[in-house]
């Protein structure tokens, strides 16, 4: 949520940036509301003091006449009803009980109407996406994003003899994933992992944890569920018919698509005492969408899946720009210290406004090498969401000079989304034999250095 000071004050640099992120927002609608509102506020403020100088007067012998009167003349400018009190004369009591009767039956018709004005502007505001990072590129297609770096090189398989499978092929060759079996129990894009990818699993989990705590994280495990208001304040809408959630009948719970969900809303409402900052979490949870309308080739398998495990990085820092820009990027320098220990070739890209999602200031994607397709997939995100969720949230630090609490600054990395880095793995590290080699940085946390053609055989499925 943006500052509305600011909204208000800035109304025209907030209609460019609400068009160049290519969503839908009456801007003009809400600062229209603003200013009803506070007029609305304005004269309850007036009624309330003018009901309380008629309440102190009412008790003495003896009337301010004149002052009475130009006080409740604006009133009567106003159109507000009073009656006519031209004729005032000095100790008239009833009348002066008549008229706070008749200033107390108007303030809450006034509270009613600032009330509505309040429930407009919040809904109208929750509209509003984030400020945009000036260096962002316009756009809103895949074609718009800004490649910033390649890393690594992908394998020649022609000169290896041999063409790359997928990994579908190759996880269904080697009995590692029953998506069949998944489909029976749970529908369509659930799947069962068996032997030696289990393990695999399990081992990039402990990899990026590991890589993570390395940097100054702290390891937490998160629950898998969490209340709407907590979905909405860090930006996910959980109901209507564009949601990637899923929410649990005759409960007022959704399953969550991400850690960042629960870590942003571990600190809702609280203000963090000086020095604690920056609060730094890698979280483990499993993760849930229900990805309506995803479809297509590059959607295969293991890519776009409705669970999968995860391990996401948070940051609560500062609310200063310099400061969450360092954090940013020290965000996607692990990401990449993650894929290019996992030996997979990948690009970082900086993505374009139409495609940042509410939150995001400024968002830069890992898209790793997947030979099976023949192109690029993403598999990490890193969001720098200023004070946008906090706002919503209400987390603010008090600041080492003791001033008036501020809100602070959240990000979000993913470290490991395990699905989606098992296609790369899988893929990249394919062999001639129908073996999967392991890479070196996963091999102290598994028995094998790789699956399949192995002495001893390995854990296949059924």
């Amino acid at each position: 949520m943006l500052d509305l000071r600011f909204v208000a004050a800035h109304a025209d640099a907030v209609a460019r940036n609400v068009a160049r992120r290519r969503v839908e927002a009456d801007v003009a609608g809400l600062v229209a509301a603003i200013a009803q509102r506070n007029q609305g506020l304005v004269r309850l403020e007036e009624l309330r003091h003018f009901a309380n100088v008629i309440a102190r007067q009412t008790g003495r012998p003896t009337l301010d006449a004149a002052g009475l009167r130009g006080a409740a003349a604006a009133w009567l400018r106003e159109g507000l009803g009073l009656g006519d009190i031209a004729a005032v004369r000095a100790g008239e009591r009833p009348w002066l009980v008549d008229l706070g009767r008749q200033l107390k039956a108007m303030e809450p018709p006034l509270q009613a109407a600032v009330d509505r004005l309040q429930g407009e502007i919040d809904a109208l505001a929750r509209q509003l996406p984030n400020l945009t990072h000036p260096e962002v590129p316009d756009g809103g297609s895949d074609d718009d994003h800004r490649e910033l770096r390649r890393v690594g090189t992908s394998r020649d398989f022609a000169a290896l003899g041999f063409a790359p499978a997928d990994h579908v092929a190759i996880a269904t060759r080697l009995g590692l994933v029953d998506f069949d079996a998944g489909a029976r129990v749970a529908g369509q894009k659930f799947y069962f992992l068996h032997g030696d990818l289990v393990l695999v699993d399990l081992a990039l989990q402990r990899f990026a944890l590991d890589v993570a705590i390395r940097h100054g994280f702290r390891p937490v495990i998160t629950p898998d569920v969490a209340r709407p208001d907590i979905l909405e304040g860090i930006g996910f809408s959980p109901r209507g018919a564009e949601t990637q959630v899923y929410s649990i009948a005759d409960h007022d719970l959704c399953l969550v698509g991400t850690a960042e969900i629960t870590i942003g809303g571990m600190l809702s409402g609280a203000v963090i005492e000086p020095g604690r900052l920056p609060l730094r979490f890698a979280g483990l949870s499993h993760c849930f969408r229900t990805e309506a309308g995803a479809g297509g080739r590059e959607s295969r398998g293991l890519y776009r899946v409705h669970q999968f495990t995860k391990v996401e990085l948070f940051v609560f820092c500062e609310g200063d720009l310099a400061a969450s820009e360092a954090h940013h990027a020290e965000l996607v320098a692990i990401e990449e210290e993650i894929f290019a220990a996992l030996e997979i070739p990948y690009r970082v890209l900086d993505i374009a406004a139409g495609d940042l999602g509410a939150p995001a200031y400024r968002k830069f994607d890992l898209e790793a090498w997947m030979p099976g397709r023949g192109g690029w997939g993403e598999v990490t995100s890193t969001s720098n969401c200023t004070d946008f969720q906090a706002r919503r949230l209400d987390i603010r630090y008090r600041p080492a000079d003791g001033g008036k609490p501020r809100f602070v600054h959240t990000l979000n990395g993913t470290a490991v989304a395990v699905s989606r880095a098992l296609v790369a793995l899988l893929e990249n590290h394919q062999n001639a034999d129908g073996s999967v080699a392991i890479p070196v940085a996963l091999r102290p946390y598994l028995p094998f250095d790789r699956i399949g053609a192995r002495a001893g055989g390995s854990l296949g499925g059924l």
